[in-house]
């Protein structure tokens, strides 16, 4: 598919961290300090919700490293090389919103959008020293799916309590998956252990 974006077309958002929680994505798009967060984020250009969101499921794995201010920990990558799957959670906003989701990341100030160059590739560099790739995964109803990462060798790193409390929440909101299988899901990914063992994770969640 070929990628040709102005600021109102639709995209699907592809979130995979902590934004897999609706509320912490709200934050995103609408300004706001997340649960658990040390940053307030101005919001987008346009802070309508989402018209849709579903849960989807990507080839790839998920792993944390590097170093978050806002979480003080490490951070969720999506490793689309490796084995396994990666449980996701696609919310239907404007390109427009996508660019400033990606500038808040990048904590650059948000109004203009990127430029994907439309030659039919599938990964494009971000402003972001911390992910620095945007990746068009697939389509879903004909629109595209596209989400942030980081495609350099990266050291495994242990997140913190309140990010993986948000992924937690949030895997358990898109998904419906018990406590049981939310903690198994971390489990897999390189960095949380062996800081986090079964019984810390489970004693983060109130379900």
């Amino acid at each position: 598919m070929r990628l040709a974006l102005g600021t109102d077309d639709p995209v699907w958002y592809v979130a995979y961290g902590s934004n897999l929680r609706a509320a912490r994505f709200g934050c995103y798009l609408a300004g706001g300090r997340p649960d658990g967060a040390s940053r307030t984020y101005a919001g987008c250009r346009d802070r309508t919700p989402p018209r849709r969101d579903v849960a989807v499921r990507l080839p790839g794995g998920l792993s944390f490293a590097g170093a978050s201010r806002v979480w003080r920990g490490g951070i969720a990558f999506h490793r689309p090389e490796e084995q396994g799957e990666l449980a996701a959670r696609a919310y239907l906003v404007t390109f427009g919103q996508f660019s400033d989701v990606v500038a808040q990341e990048a904590r650059r100030p948000v109004g203009s959008d990127l430029v994907l160059d439309p030659d039919g590739r599938r990964r494009w560099p971000a402003p972001s020293g911390i992910y620095e790739s945007v990746l068009h995964v697939g389509d879903l109803d004909g629109l595209p799916l596209l989400l942030i990462t980081s495609l350099q060798p990266l050291a495994p790193t242990t997140p913190s309590a309140p990010y993986l409390r948000a992924i937690l929440g949030g895997l358990g909101e898109t998904f419906g998956w018990d406590l049981d299988e939310r903690v198994r899901y971390l489990l897999r990914a390189p960095g949380v252990g062996p800081e986090w063992t079964p019984e810390r994770l489970a004693a983060l969640s109130p379900s």
